[in-house]
């Protein structure tokens, strides 16, 4: 028998077994263009388990980090997955006492921040009462040493006693105070981790399938999806190109230059790619992307169509929670079935319950549990939020929906943004989209506010797109233009606007600020 040669290349699953194995190869480009090689990174993640051992970080310590996109953020992420620690992703929009609060809950025993972001890590790190010994800055910030005192000295080879560890992400908090996500550790070594599987569920496949797949981080890394989808695909063998400020047009570019196959986004990157001039727009080859994944907030439909026409099949929608769980729907998927976000993954299950937990048959609203075949999580000091939110194994964020014949689910809100007007239920989403379809619309949000017969009227805070004055004219326009594609009791009675809507880098709306100020002085209906 004549043997034959695989033309597969042999290429290990794991960033760590692929830095030994290609140690020259370039698998990072950071946001200033410089490339990193695995070797390089590698040590760097080496090094920094040894610095955060030497600072006293033991199996289960966490660490956290106020970072941009960039080189250290992934060191982070690479050190605490193969040591055993908790990385605590912090938003670095948030202001010193919220900082704080997160450093000081998830017990984190050092924090590594930017300059740029240095004023409100250092009250931060004050408040929580973090020795000065424990604070570290990339940059210079007052009162922190500097990042490479971290690594100076420590050996880029990789550490002893490695062990799988985690990313313990901070929820929101749109109800309260944020609370983090913590998986327990199961002594695994690394290499036993997911390490990207879970790609495959969006047709992405590893290195050594599709050779030329380059993921791009257009996000901030801090968000769990973000982390999640570009660790992955690190660890599958695609090349990372981050982007630290997002701006539409430099997408385009890095897409082009870099021919990027791959992308995490948001529907507010979408509105705004689709906002450049055609000329711009025109001279970009986007012809390279496979996969557009976008979540995290709803999409208008005529949004969605717009970039399905522009970019093509690799427009695809999930939908899934930091706690776990989701669901994916193909261009094609959302085509024969507008406005789904898809069917479960298949390490997860999805049901809606009503609110006596019963749970409901295809077509019936109610609130969306999903449950993961893969383990389960706590909410982090906080055991009564995580039995709250629960039913048997199966957990919710409080999104309502409804699953159809064909397992597809629909959202149409979350619960706690629903508008009860007059004892009819509203959902701003549907208001939302209808908005948007204005020209002269940026972004909006609709909500209720009080009124004293019907409970609840609806209000809209509009965005004006460039070139448009805000004033009662534009507004008569808006509500004109609602009029004629909403129902009477779902338009909204009024318009105010706003310089720029309070969302964060991710797309998430953040409608408890706009909401509370209207609800001053009355108590709000539940």
């Amino acid at each position: 028998m004549t043997a034959t040669t695989d033309p597969t290349p042999t290429i290990p699953v794991g960033f760590w077994a692929q830095a030994g194995h290609e140690p020259d190869r370039v698998v990072l480009i950071a946001p200033d263009g410089e490339e990193w090689t695995a070797a390089r990174l590698h040590a760097a993640c080496n090094q920094l388990v040894g610095g955060l051992r030497a600072a006293g970080l033991r199996r289960g310590d966490a660490f956290a980090v106020v970072l941009p996109n960039g080189v250290e953020f992934f060191t982070a992420a690479l050190a605490a997955t193969q040591a055993g620690f908790y990385l605590v992703p912090v938003n670095h929009h948030l202001v010193g006492p919220e900082i704080a609060w997160i450093v000081s809950d998830s017990g984190a025993k050092v924090l590594i921040a930017h300059e740029r972001f240095g004023t409100q890590a250092a009250l931060a790190a004050d408040e929580a009462g973090l020795p000065a010994t424990h604070r570290y800055a990339v940059g210079a910030v007052e009162a922190f040493r500097p990042y490479a005192e971290l690594l100076r000295g420590q050996s880029p080879e990789p550490p002893a006693d490695r062990e799988l560890g985690w990313v313990m992400n901070y929820t929101s908090g749109t109800t309260g105070r944020p609370r983090g996500i913590r998986r327990p550790l199961t002594g695994r070594l690394p290499e036993e981790g997911h390490l990207g599987g879970f790609l495959r569920f969006f047709g992405i496949r590893p290195r050594a399938e599709e050779p030329d797949n380059v993921h791009l981080v257009c996000s901030p890394l801090y968000h769990t999806a973000v982390l999640q989808f570009a660790s992955s695909s690190l660890h599958i063998g695609h090349p990372l190109v981050l982007m630290d400020k997002w701006t539409p047009q430099e997408m385009l570019r890095l897409i082009d230059t870099h021919r990027c196959t791959h992308t995490h986004m948001v529907p507010t990157q979408f509105h705004r790619l689709l906002a450049l001039p055609e000329e711009v727009r025109a001279s970009y080859d986007v012809s390279s992307m496979r996969h557009a994944i976008h979540g995290a907030a709803p999409c208008p439909d005529h949004v969605k169509r717009a970039m399905i026409d522009w970019w093509g099949g690799c427009v695809e929608e999930y939908y899934a929670a930091s706690e776990g769980g989701g669901a994916f729907a193909t261009a094609e998927d959302w085509l024969k079935k507008p406005g789904t976000v898809g069917k479960p993954w298949p390490i997860s299950e999805i049901a809606i319950f009503d609110d006596d937990g019963n749970k409901l048959p295809p077509g019936e609203l109610g609130t969306v549990y999903m449950k993961m075949s893969t383990g389960g999580f706590s909410y982090h000091k906080d055991e009564g939020k995580t039995r709250k939110n629960r039913i048997g194994d199966y957990f919710t964020v409080g999104d309502l929906g409804i699953l159809d014949d064909d397992g597809y689910l629909y959202l149409r809100d979350r619960k706690i943004d629903m508008i009860i007007s007059g004892g009819v239920n509203i959902y701003p989403a549907e208001i939302e989209s209808a908005l948007l379809t204005h020209p002269a619309v940026a972004d909006a949000a609709a909500f209720g506010i009080p009124h004293d017969d019907w409970g609840e009227q609806v209000k809209a805070v509009v965005e004006p797109a460039p070139g448009h004055t805000p004033g009662p004219e534009l507004a008569a326009a808006i509500l004109g233009h609602c009029e004629q594609r909403l129902a009477g009791y779902k338009r909204p009675k009024s318009v105010d606007f706003i310089a720029e809507m309070p969302r964060d880098p991710n797309g998430k709306l953040y409608k408890r600020r706009l909401r509370e100020p209207y609800w001053d002085g009355h108590e709000r209906p539940v």
